[in-house]
């Protein structure tokens, strides 16, 4: 089963803030409710797992990790991740995503398209879960970038310092930069049963919602 979403999420902060996380697969990936990355194999290919709680009960999906582009220019960045677990079921996603200005300045919006095939078990819930179940989960994904863009250093404003003929700004600039670190984020299941709550409630809201109008 396929299921395709193309989201847009507002972000606080500038497009060249936010790019600090987005080009970051690490960064990327602690925003991802129950994701982990557990070893890097080279350049672009990484382990990973994505722990699942419904109920008591803790499912684990083991996987791996494709950087297919990264585009500084563009910020924009390709990946894919494939996983399975014990159970036989089994999920890719490949996501596009990049990031264009926002309406005001000092602000951005984080674009994806995303390509989610599952089989086995998972593809029992049919469409008319899975969507909004990943649009739930998405959701949680956007606070955590936007929370993530937040806590990344501003960039500094080098090409107006430079322009205004300052030497020693000019040298800064041609130096290189260190690597920027984001804080991680304690891991946690991802809990299916509030995510099913959740998408539970918005299909009530709905339901009342239309009959009042």
């Amino acid at each position: 089963m396929e299921v395709k979403l193309d989201k847009r999420y507002e972000l606080p902060v500038g497009a060249e803030q936010a790019w600090a996380v987005l080009c970051d697969i690490h960064a990327v990936a602690r925003c991802m409710p129950g994701a982990q990355i557990t070893e890097q194999l080279d350049a672009t290919h990484y382990k990973g797992t994505v722990k699942s709680k419904v109920g008591p009960a803790v499912m684990q999906f083991g996987g791996d990790i494709e950087v297919l582009g990264l585009d500084t220019a563009a910020k924009s960045m390709q990946m894919l991740g494939k996983g399975a677990d014990k159970s036989g079921s089994s999920a890719s996603m490949e996501l596009k995503a990049h990031l264009e200005a926002g309406a005001t300045a000092g602000t951005s919006v984080l674009v994806g398209v995303a390509t989610i095939v599952v089989s086995g078990k998972l593809a029992q819930f049919g469409s008319r879960l899975l969507v909004p179940v990943s649009d739930a989960m998405l959701a949680q994904f956007a606070d955590n970038f936007r929370a993530a863009a937040a806590a990344a250093p501003a960039p500094e404003p080098v090409a107006a310092a430079a322009a205004a003929g300052s030497a020693p700004a000019a040298a800064a600039a041609a130096e290189p930069r260190a690597a920027v670190v984001v804080t991680p984020a304690p891991v946690k299941e991802l809990n299916a049963l509030a995510l099913m709550w959740t998408v539970f409630k918005g299909w009530l809201a709905g339901l009342f919602g239309g009959k009042r109008a």
